[in-house]
């Protein structure tokens, strides 16, 4: 496919184009008194959002060359997601101004990579600042930055910092979409495994279709189980123990598991069976976490260990367990000796989490380190219709990543604020740089890290200068309340930014913003020319008559005897 090659000015003008097309569009939702935007959806109705990642991934412009720079800003929100979970706007208006500002200055004459080079130096002097100002975040501010993240809703707040107690800093909290109007937090205490009762034959509570066991003994094993005679010794102590029974295999079928339902059903034993979550080494893995959580051992001959010498000290213990058909959850009997091996097993798991670049990793341990550590907490999300559910919903999950990004690195000064008080130390930081070029940088910078306050500020009707310049002179903690109109204690007023998103906002702004810079010719694809459409056929008249098709005779011994 041919491409078409761009240089110099008209490249940098295309890129700016680009930037300024997607990040017009996300930065009017900056703010609790930003606007929404209507995406045209291909099937279903349109969508009404207000969140900035949303809309920066539904724009594609129809210039090959503007669309790069469109793409270019849209990795910025992107990438600040992906890390922050939150302050994708904040993100894309910072690198758009960086941008803006930036080309000015190469148009004028400026060497590009020292500028890139500058803003580099200044951006690690800012991220440092940052560190060193961000303070802890415990008790009311929880909620306070989960309502400020969701828009301003008091209830998504508190049900956040509800469901961050529950399960503490380690736990998993999902959200979902719910069947209701109303907006519910589920939390599901102990270890929850994915997998349901292998026989409804199992159940004991017929009426909610479930297996109950109180006070259980757990068998985990990685090894299939299709002979009876593997379980005969263990069953026959676990009868004598007189205590329900979990068993926990890779699979188990055949003889064994027709015998374990007989033996159900004559009340000879309460017994339940389920399949090992996940597979291959994830599978052994997640068995051993059981197997740990519940002080029990993990029977595999990769250890020495097989069925028919296993005893009672080596099954696993739990206070409660309920089995349903799509899901089990075991609550642990959690003494001193089981405590501090889970400890030691959620530490290894922290390690392997702080190694891994693997995304899917990453979740799966943070699951694993949740489902030892306090549990899962789920919030469903309800609403009116599909619409408002949707973007509720993307409210919600932006608040909770902005909650989990706060406990991570602690939080600062929101609404803007943190960045004007920032770009006063820009000034003092710019003195120790030698190189006039690299000075001009650390000025383009100081400029951009305004341009989030006076957007919020637009965005509520006013004149963003004005806010901006009230905010410089005043101390540190003092901004622009948005939602009052007032100028005033940001701490105080309960709104706050965790320190990971601005951090993660400025970085990749800056990131961006230095590779457009340092750009000198743009290579894309051209677009291959539309089809005519085919002409007008008009009517096409009667086909006549097909004719008999014949007998279809012959098809009789085609009989099928079984």
């Amino acid at each position: 496919m041919a491409k078409i090659v761009s240089f110099s000015d008209e490249s940098r003008r295309a890129l700016e184009q680009g930037v300024n097309a997607l990040a017009d569009a996300v930065k009017i939702t900056l703010g609790p008194k930003g606007r929404n935007v209507l995406l045209e959806k291909k099937f279903g109705a349109p969508q009404i959002v207000n969140d900035g990642i949303t809309v920066a991934k539904e724009i594609e412009l129809e210039d090959p060359l503007e669309n790069t720079g469109a793409r270019l800003i849209q990795e910025i929100a992107s990438k600040t997601k992906e890390v922050a979970g939150d302050g994708t706007t904040t993100a894309t208006v910072i690198g758009q101004a960086l941008i803006k500002e930036g080309l000015k200055n190469v148009i004028a004459g400026a060497n590009p990579v020292a500028l890139r080079r500058g803003m580099e130096k200044t951006m690690a002097y800012l991220v440092q600042e940052i560190e060193n100002i961000a303070k802890p975040v415990e008790g009311a501010a929880i909620a306070q930055v989960a309502t400020v993240s969701s828009g301003n809703d008091q209830e998504v707040g508190d049900m956040i910092s509800l469901a961050m107690d529950k399960v503490t800093k380690d736990g998993v909290i999902t959200v979902e979409e719910s069947k209701s109007l109303n907006t519910e937090l589920e939390v599901v205490e102990g270890m929850q495994i994915d997998r349901g009762y292998i026989s409804p034959y199992f159940i004991t509570d017929q009426e909610r279709q479930q297996v109950e066991f109180e006070d259980a003994l757990i068998l985990i094993t990685d090894k299939k189980i299709s002979a009876i005679a593997d379980l005969v010794p263990i069953l026959e102590n676990v009868a004598r123990a007189g205590k329900p029974l979990l068993i926990v295999s890779e699979d188990i079928e055949g003889e064994a598991l027709a015998t374990l339902v007989v033996n159900k059903a004559r009340g000879v034993l309460n017994v339940a069976a389920i399949k090992a979550p996940a597979f291959g080494l994830r599978r052994k893995a997640i068995l051993q976490d059981i197997a740990i959580l519940t002080g029990g051992s993990l029977i595999s001959e990769d250890v020495g260990l097989s069925l028919e010498t296993v005893d009672l000290d080596m099954l696993g213990q739990a206070t409660k367990i309920n089995i349903s058909k799509d899901n089990t959850t075991i609550v642990a009997n959690t003494d001193d000796r089981v405590k501090a091996a889970v400890d030691k097993r959620i530490d290894q798991l922290r390690r392997e989490l702080a190694a891994t670049d693997s995304s899917y990793d990453t979740e799966q341990l943070q699951k694993r380190i949740a489902k030892l550590a306090g549990g899962v907490a789920v919030i469903k999300v309800g609403a009116a219709t599909e619409t408002e559910l949707k973007d509720r919903k993307l409210r919600i999950e932006d608040a909770l990543n902005a909650t989990k990004a706060a406990v991570d690195e602690g939080i600062v000064p929101g609404g803007g604020t943190t960045l004007i008080h920032l770009a006063s130390k820009v000034a003092e930081y710019k003195d120790s740089l030698t190189n006039a070029e690299e000075k001009v940088a650390a000025d383009l910078v100081a400029k951009a890290l305004e341009a989030p306050l006076r957007q919020l500020a637009n965005n509520a009707g006013l004149e963003g200068s004005v806010i901006v310049e009230k905010v410089r002179e005043s101390d540190f903690n003092i901004g622009y309340n948005a939602i009052t109109g007032e100028v005033e204690d940001m701490i105080s007023a309960g709104i706050i930014d965790p320190a990971k998103v601005v951090r993660s906002a400025l970085q990749n702004a800056a990131s961006i913003a230095g590779m457009v810079l340092t750009t000198e010719a743009l290579v894309v694809e051209k677009p291959e020319p539309e089809a005519p459409a085919a002409p007008d056929m008009g009517g096409m008249g009667g086909m006549g008559g097909m004719g008999g098709m014949g007998g279809m005779g012959g098809m009789g011994g085609m009989g099928m005897g079984f």
